[in-house]
């Protein structure tokens, strides 16, 4: 039996239940301290990291009693977060010392940023935690910790954008508790994308349900898009990369002409994801964003919603771009007048959807954005 320390999000019973796999009330709990030492927020990130403070005392949970089993799901958890056990002594709340494993991350992996809440930590990032541990703890067994801490970013991108998705009104045809049926559910692949599938029945239009059918889903969080527009010099700017995903699938043109996009951080809005993105991969600072639609690229396939805009900027105080090195990107971009860019639109040079899309709604909106913003 092993006994452990938690000062961080497994303090928040209901992920320390689902990394577990075991009710609270069949777990060994009592509160305690750890001397000499504070947990703080890690900056940027939805979970906190502990670090030695001298006359402070980290509150935590004392775990006794873990099984093997037990110890081997919080560490594959804890793992995906690069932590290590490290022996401690930990202060009870009810009275004594107890000697305890504490989880510590790697030196130098994160900056500290303010005392870490608990209550305000669950009341923003619970839901996420919890969404986001449930893909994670799925693949014990099928991955090392170490895939789990290279999927981990993904799998809360992802949880954000499906709770982003749940929280949006129903279809008001539809009772998604009768009118969807769902058999078996598997997660079948995870790593910078993940890929799901279910067998599954939907009510069909005459109000019979369809037979059990297996469908794959591609998953991804979803997207931030904004074509950078100049309503002074009445000229676009668009952006070139490489596209591994168009070069396995077969295509002979794989550096795709586009509009700045990025994935939308659970920490951001798809505005703010939009405004941050613009100036590393254009060098533009957007003024305003001009929404051009929430949509599905291949709702048929992929879960990824694009959060499409038309994002108003000068030009002329266009800095570097580029995109970012540590994330593989590699871009270049090209400023050109509007009606170069329908003439090609029109000619077919593009294979970028939401270049596409964004560029017939600025036909249809430029004469307004040049009176409101020239």
């Amino acid at each position: 039996m092993t006994d452990i320390f938690v000062y961080g999000t497994l303090r928040f019973v209901p992920l320390l239940e689902l990394v577990t796999g075991k009710a609270a009330a069949d777990l060994d709990i009592q509160p305690a301290r750890l001397p000499g030492h504070q947990a703080y927020a890690v900056a940027g990130e939805a979970f906190p990291m502990i670090q030695e403070c001298s006359g402070a005392k980290a509150q935590g949970l004392l775990i006794r009693g873990l099984t093997e089993a037990d110890v081997a799901a919080l560490d594959f958890y804890e793992g995906g977060f690069d932590f290590t056990l490290k022996p401690l002594e930990v202060h009870l709340d009810s009275g004594g010392t107890y000697p305890v494993d504490v989880y510590f991350p790697a030196p130098g992996l994160w900056q500290a940023g303010e005392v870490w809440d608990l209550d305000a930590w669950a009341e923003k990032w619970g839901a996420m935690t919890l969404r986001a541990a449930a893909d994670i703890m799925s693949y014990q067994g099928r991955i090392s910790a170490k895939e789990a801490a290279r999927a981990m970013p993904s799998a809360r991108r992802r949880a954000s954008s499906w709770l982003a998705l749940q929280a949006r009104p129903e279809d008001p045809a539809h009772d998604l508790s009768e009118d969807v049926i769902v058999h078996a559910h598997k997660r079948a692949h995870i790593g910078f994308f993940a890929y799901e599938e279910m067998d599954l029945q939907f009510r069909r239009n005459d109000g019979t349900l369809s037979p059990v059918m297996n469908r794959e889903a591609f998953m991804n969080g979803n997207a931030a898009v904004v074509l950078p527009y100049d309503p002074a010099t009445d000229e676009v700017l668009v952006v070139e990369q490489f596209r591994a995903a168009v070069y396995i699938g077969g295509e002979t043109r794989p550096w795709m002409w586009e509009p700045v996009a990025g994935l939308v951080d659970p920490v951001e809005t798809p505005e703010e994801a939009a405004r941050r993105e613009s100036p590393e991969e254009a060098g533009l600072t957007v003024q305003e964003l001009e929404l051009v639609g929430d949509i599905y690229s291949s709702s048929g396939c992929l879960t990824e919603k694009l959060h499409v805009y038309v994002g108003i900027a000068d030009f002329s105080q266009r800095a570097e771009g580029g995109g970012l090195a540590e994330e593989g990107e590699d871009i270049r971009s090209d400023v050109l007048p509007f009606e170069t860019l329908m003439e090609r639109i029109d000619a077919n040079a593009y294979q970028d959807m939401p270049l596409v899309t964004a560029g017939l709604w600025l036909a249809r909106h430029r004469a307004r954005l040049r009176d409101k913003y020239a």
